[in-house]
């Protein structure tokens, strides 16, 4: 016979859900590792007290009872394994595995009977159903009724609230037998009563997750953390593990308490509780408990005084009290020796952790990954900058972690510790090339090849040549060598040259104007076609899903922690296309209210926006009649002043063909008067008229 069996997709019922795992059977133990949590139940094989065999829903289940009155229940076994089974039982534990069939009857009355930290439902010799006591949150008696309250877990999809038990009077003198039952359940019940001082007391302790400053007592079986504002009680049953973690700036600590279930505050879930400590805050601690109970209870891990670091007090006392290991990291160490990696996750700035067995991220919000449940790994260039790359972490279920903004130095340090703890590296030969590129960077970005210039680089040339190409081939400059500093210069030499003779330089130059405010119209229409949007207008009413998802999305955040914004998309497409038709219907109403108000607004809004623009249109008007008005006016001036410069500068010419010489007068004004009126004659006179004035002269 084999020394081992494993089996599976085997589930353990926890508080109504039913968590995935694999159960491994040896002659040391039983052993069960949950899938998603990773926690480990180890059943010494020493406890074993009893083994059922019985059908359940998933088709097979075994149940287990130990000597100190702990269940273990696992199902998903199938019918033709119970020999296997019985007979590694028989010969490595001594134990006959019982068949016992729970009773299908229906019935709602029978007998109560209580075993080690279970209530079982009996009628007759067959059980109907079971209770683990140590689910039970508070029990409370009536006349003659004891009703049970349940923890409630999450991630179950139906919980049980409470069961109501009806105890009918009995004869026997002194014996009330509705206190009796409430005491048997709650002598098991793992009910949060503070009984008696607590051990200890931690003052206004720094904690991070939930935020603000809390007093932490040390109770037996339970941490009572008391704030300004809210209070948790925290059985030491729900913690799962404990890390402490140094600060990158080597003089904080953080303490991390992972949660499983976690501590509630509406809809909030707190899965990790975290502590921050400064590492010169000392403290000495005096228990609350006699040198023989601390002797005998704690077995040398703690004294009745003790002093030190603060951080060292509250992780001695926690481990102690949970009895659970405290992790710390282990032998990696990044670019600047210290032994976390800084990233952003989820535009929020953290710290990175690289452990043994995983990596924990903190704080804001803690994420902490198990190797085994990693598919892979991926490193990917930065979005924004080559000095800093992100490290991608994909699960086993398919939810994706992704740390970005790291610096490129840390690169080698991850790749290297990554690789020897052998995850599955995505695209590993273009990740060992990358290392080399990140490993040989030099300091300045100008040296390295820029795949984007280059290709904007041959792009320009291809254009340069095609614009080339498409010139006339006169050998004219085209429109690319265009100066617009040089247009007015260019133009009024060519206006000169007219009269010159140079009658094809001057047709030239006109259509090459033409060209350049033709290809400059189209853009300025385009400019001023664009319209923006009034910030006044009412906004577009949303639609029934969109109303919906608005007042659910943190439900939705708060039932799947860590969800990524595409896969909260999805979800929320999921739950809305499951939900009734009954519950669709109050968010259509709501979808319709808001488009009847949108649609009064609307008119509004038109109403005044119509008045508005009839009073712009009417200004607009006046203004372009009086603009119209002033035209004329400027034109009839000029045309006036024109034909009388014109009359004048004629009889002038007449006048100074018949002057001569002794004529002229040497006083400097009238000098400086007829150079003026020679000067503005000349720029008034077209060519044609200069022409003329030459020719007459001449005769």
């Amino acid at each position: 016979m084999a020394d081992t069996l494993e089996f599976n997709e085997i589930y353990q019922e926890v508080k109504g859900s039913m968590n995935d795992g694999r159960l491994r059977l040896s002659r040391q133990g039983v052993i069960f590792k949950n899938s998603k949590t990773g926690k480990v139940d180890n059943i010494q094989a020493s406890e074993l007290a009893e083994g059922v065999w019985r059908r359940v829903a998933l088709g097979h289940g075994l149940k287990l009872l130990t000597k100190n009155g702990h269940v273990y229940k696992y199902d998903g076994f199938r019918e033709s394994e119970f020999d296997k089974l019985s007979d590694f039982f028989k010969a490595h534990y001594r134990l006959e595995l019982a068949e016992k069939d729970l009773c299908v009857k229906g019935w709602n009355w029978g007998t109560v009977r209580f075993g080690g930290q279970l209530l079982s439902f009996d009628i007759g010799e067959q059980p109907v159903f079971e209770i683990p006591l140590s689910n039970v949150s508070q029990c409370t008696t009536g006349k003659n009724e004891v009703t049970l309250e349940f923890h409630q877990n999450d991630d179950a999809e139906v919980s049980l609230m409470e069961v109501r038990f009806y105890v009918p009077p009995t004869q026997e003198d002194g014996v009330d037998p509705v206190e009796a039952f409430a005491q048997n359940v709650l002598s098991k019940a793992d009910v949060i009563q503070a009984t008696g001082d607590a051990i200890c007391i931690f003052r206004e302790l720094q904690c991070l997750t939930p935020r603000g400053r809390y007093d932490i007592r040390i109770y037996p079986t339970f941490l009572h953390l008391h704030g300004k504002t809210f209070d948790y009680k925290i059985p030491y049953t729900t913690v799962l593990r404990l890390f402490l973690l140094p600060h990158k700036d080597q003089r904080q600590m953080f303490f991390v308490i992972s949660l499983d279930p976690p501590i509630k505050q509406g809809q909030t879930r707190y899965h990790f509780l975290i502590l921050l400590f400064s590492k010169d805050e000392d403290i000495s601690l005096t228990l609350n408990m006699n040198e023989e109970e601390v002797e005998k209870r704690f077995e040398g891990r703690l004294t009745k005084n003790m002093s030190g670091s603060l951080y060292e007090m509250v992780s001695r006392v926690m481990k102690a009290l949970v009895n659970r290991k405290i992790t710390v990291p282990g032998n990696f160490q990044g670019h600047s020796g210290a032994q976390c990696i800084t990233c952003s996750y989820k535009a929020s700035s953290g710290l990175l952790y690289p452990l043994e067995r995983g990596f924990i991220y903190v704080h804001k919000p803690p994420v902490h990954i198990r190797f085994d449940e990693i598919s892979f790994v991926n490193f990917a260039r930065g979005t924004t900058t080559t000095r800093s790359f992100d490290f991608e972490i994909e699960t086993k279920q398919g939810t994706q972690y992704t740390f970005s903004s790291i610096e490129r130095e840390e690169y080698g340090k991850l790749f290297d510790f990554v690789n020897a703890k052998k995850l599955n590296i995505k695209n590993r030969g273009l990740k060992e090339g990358m290392k080399q590129s990140y490993d040989e960077y030099a300091d300045s970005d100008e040296d390295q090849h820029d795949a984007y210039l280059e290709r904007m680089k041959e792009e320009g040339k291809i254009r340069e040549e095609n614009a080339n190409d498409s010139s006339d081939g006169s050998g004219e400059e085209t429109d690319e060598s265009f100066n617009p500093g040089e247009e007015d210069d260019d133009v009024a030499e060519d206006f000169w040259k007219i009269g010159d003779g140079d009658s094809d330089r001057g047709e030239k130059k006109p259509a090459k104007k033409a060209k350049i405010v033709k290809d400059r119209k189209p853009r300025k229409k385009q400019v001023e076609s664009k319209k923006g949007k009034d910030p006044n207008a009412p906004k577009r009413p949303m639609s029934a899903y969109m109303l919906w998802l608005n007042a659910n999305r943190e439900k939705i955040k708060s039932d799947h922690p860590g969800i990524s914004i595409t896969d909260l998309s999805k979800k929320a497409g999921e739950l809305w296309k499951a939900m009734s038709k009954e519950k669709k219907e109050e968010w259509d109403r709501k979808a319709e209210d808001a488009k009847r108000d949108y649609e009064k607004a609307m008119k509004e809004y038109s109403v005044g926006n119509k008045s508005e623009s009839s009073k712009m249109e009417r200004s607009k008007k006046k203004k372009k009649k009086q603009e119209k008005q002033m035209k004329g006016k400027v034109e009839k001036k000029g045309a006036a002043s024109k034909s009388s410069s014109s009359t004048k500068s004629s009889a002038k010419n007449m006048s100074e063909s018949f002057k001569s010489k002794e004529f002229v007068s040497s006083d400097e004004s009238s000098s400086a008067e007829s150079k003026k009126e020679d000067s503005e004659d000349e720029r008034g006179a077209s060519p044609a008229q200069s022409s003329e004035d030459s020719a007459s002269g001449s005769d």
